[in-house]
């Protein structure tokens, strides 16, 4: 490989001194805690084992809502939703009254370590299992920003690259697969063998996580290649850091059946019309989810009844906090103009929807597994190399998993 640039930046007022050796981060989409320990106990996770005994292992908090863009946005950018504005994978514009997806980069506040990394002369490169994201993560970068999702149509001119598939040496996946992060994880490996990149940020997809628990089969095998493919990241040189966007547990009830408090019908049976639900997990992977998570935004009508509505579905079974617009700014780190009137969470086994017309629960491949709360947003990190005594005690503190390329790169100096 070429020599690497070493020349520190800056992004958001952090400052990054990489040393001149590949750097990659990895988000594992969707990967609470248990799915490595599991993974691990049955022996098939030798890599990330080592890296955890060599380098560091440990527990980070997430940024709430605990979904995709919100916390790839906050990892890409090393800063929380109220300073680079993506709070959700969709949300109500009140400017424009539209109810829309925030998948593109205009939504974005903040620039990226990305970009500033390639303006101090790395070559980056971007893989992300999901095409949502590429945008998002893409803001700004002068280098290759591709999805496995839509790998075969990557064009040198608006990606960085042609002809991926055969860079990557596999075809595209589909999006509903193992193989959709699987791919994303060869990219990596074969941009760094190839000598095109040499700072990457590797973002998967939770299809896995979505629809088999930590002990299957299904699962266990799926984190065994995964775990093979970052065992090559590291042979290749590379400081690796691995963490997640957000946990995954199932939302069901006893029966298996979907437990689901449907929010907008609730609070219309209860006080009349005027009530405006919005869940920002929604996006375009209906068999992930079906648009059902564990956090909700609720814009109501006539602001003199948000006292008593605040009031009222705190007492509801399943609700496990309300926020005012006031609160949720200060303690979940939401930004003011893009934030409801109430923010609305759920137990660990309950999400929250809209009214049942807006979520088709046929589509789900599987049973029903989410996250976007409290109980999923605490997340692992994990960096290959040890860890300088200043970010050892870092890690024993409050991290979050949006510190993971300051420990990456400022941590193993």
């Amino acid at each position: 490989m070429s020599s690497i640039a070493a020349i520190p930046f800056t992004a958001n007022d952090i400052r990054y001194a990489p040393l001149p050796q590949p750097v990659v981060v990895i988000c594992i989409d969707g990967s609470a805690n248990e799915y490595l320990d599991i993974t691990a106990a049955h022996g098939r996770l030798p890599h990330l084992q080592r890296m955890s005994r060599n380098g560091f292992r440990g527990m980070v908090r997430g940024a709430l809502p605990s979904f995709t863009n919100v916390n790839n946005s906050s990892i890409v950018t090393g800063v929380s939703p109220a300073v680079h504005g993506i709070c959700g994978n969709f949300f109500y514009d009140s400017a424009k009254n539209q109810e829309v997806m925030m998948n593109a980069s205009e939504y974005l506040r903040a620039d990226t370590i990305l970009s500033a990394a390639a303006d101090a002369g790395r070559k980056v490169a971007v893989v992300t299992a999901k095409e949502k994201l590429r945008d998002i993560l893409s803001y700004k970068l002068k280098g290759i920003a591709f999805s496995a999702e839509k790998a075969g149509v990557a064009k040198m001119e608006t990606h960085g690259i042609e002809n991926a598939e055969q860079v990557v040496g596999y075809p595209t996946p589909s999006i509903y697969s193992a193989d959709a992060s699987l791919f994303v994880l060869r990219a990596g490996v074969a941009l760094i063998q190839k000598g095109m990149a040499d700072f990457l940020y590797l973002s998967l997809t939770d299809y896995m996580q979505h629809t088999f628990a930590p002990e299957t089969e299904e699962s266990l095998a799926f984190y065994e290649q995964m775990d093979a493919e970052i065992g090559k990241l590291v042979a290749a040189g590379a400081i690796v850091g691995a963490t997640a966007d957000h946990g995954m547990n199932a939302k069901v009830k006893e029966n298996g059946q979907p437990n689901v408090l449907y929010v907008e019908d609730m609070l219309e049976a209860e006080f009349g019309k005027g009530f405006r639900v919005i869940c920002p997990i929604t996006d375009p992977y209906v068999k992930h989810h079906g648009a059902l998570g564990s956090y909700v935004v609720v814009h109501i009508d006539e602001k003199d009844k948000t006292g008593a509505v605040k009031n009222w579905l705190s007492l509801q079974p399943g609700i496990t906090e309300v926020h005012d617009i006031s609160t949720a700014v200060r303690l979940l780190e939401q930004p003011e103009d893009r934030t409801g009137d109430l923010v609305v969470m759920s137990a660990r086994d309950v999400v929250l929807g809209r009214r049942p017309q807006y979520h088709d629960l046929s589509a789900l491949d599987g049973t029903l597994r989410s996250h976007g709360g409290r109980y999923e947003e605490m997340v692992p990190l994990i960096i290959s190399h040890p860890l300088n005594e200043a970010y050892r005690m870092k890690a024993w503190g409050d991290p979050r998993n949006f510190n993971v390329f300051d420990f990456t790169i400022n941590g193993t100096r």
